[in-house]
């Protein structure tokens, strides 16, 4: 015998439980699978540095960030010392806020409020929207070639895939699961990217200028 829908609808809403909904809802909203990484094989394709300019660098630009129905906007400025650090200060618009965060290697420090930690990413990630490839290293890398592109899988199972153009680092990806959670992503029209899959949390940087600088005063590596 065929159940009505009416039938149907009464058995759902007496035996599914709200947890159950719950967890239907939550796997919709699963980060999406990666696909095969494209390209032609390369086996002895040696991996690009992706290392930043030598000198001291101050970016300036405008950031949002998105965060689920939220967003906020600002203005930033980067100072960038090669090999290994960087300073970024966020100011929150209208005057209502502003952040400090220090990269210098492997050391990421984020103090203040929630604001700024939700406005970074991740230590490789955030190196990867400043050109810097820097991931742990794994035993098991892929390389395929596509043209000009460069495409590596990083880890068996992969934890990170990157892609360059030429020399240039693009993309970071960050894998768990087979499932894409975070990535980078720099473009040639000096946006720069960054999207949590899983939060739904994307950052938006737009670079308004970008100026060769004489070395900073130590004192801006303090906080």
């Amino acid at each position: 015998m065929i159940a009505s829908f009416r039938e149907i609808e009464l058995f759902a809403s007496r035996y599914i439980s709200p947890l159950a909904i719950l967890l239907m809802a939550v796997a919709g909203c699963a980060p999406p699978r990666v696909a095969v990484l494209p390209g032609v094989l390369a086996p002895v394709q040696q991996i690009p540095r992706g290392t930043l300019p030598d000198g001291r660098r101050k970016i300036v630009f405008q950031w949002e960030v998105r965060d689920g129905d939220i967003s906020a906007r600002g203005d930033g400025v980067a100072r960038i010392a090669s090999p290994d650090s960087v300073r970024l200060d966020f100011f929150l618009g209208g005057g209502f806020g502003s952040g400090t965060t220090i990269l210098i290697g492997g050391s990421l420090q984020v103090p203040g409020p929630d604001m700024v930690r939700k406005l970074v990413p991740p230590r490789a990630l955030l190196w990867a929207a400043l050109g810097r490839f820097d991931v742990p290293p794994e035993r098991d890398t892929v390389v395929r070639v596509d043209g000009a592109v460069l495409r590596t899988d990083i880890g068996s199972p992969v934890h990170w895939r990157a892609t360059f153009r030429g020399d240039t680092l693009t993309r970071l990806e960050r894998i768990d699961g087979g499932r894409l959670q975070e990535w980078v992503e720099r473009s040639a029209d000096q946006k720069v990217q960054y999207r949590n899959e899983a939060a739904r949390r994307s950052l938006s940087l737009v670079i308004q200028r970008s100026d060769v600088v004489s070395p900073f005063d130590p004192s801006i590596w303090i906080l």
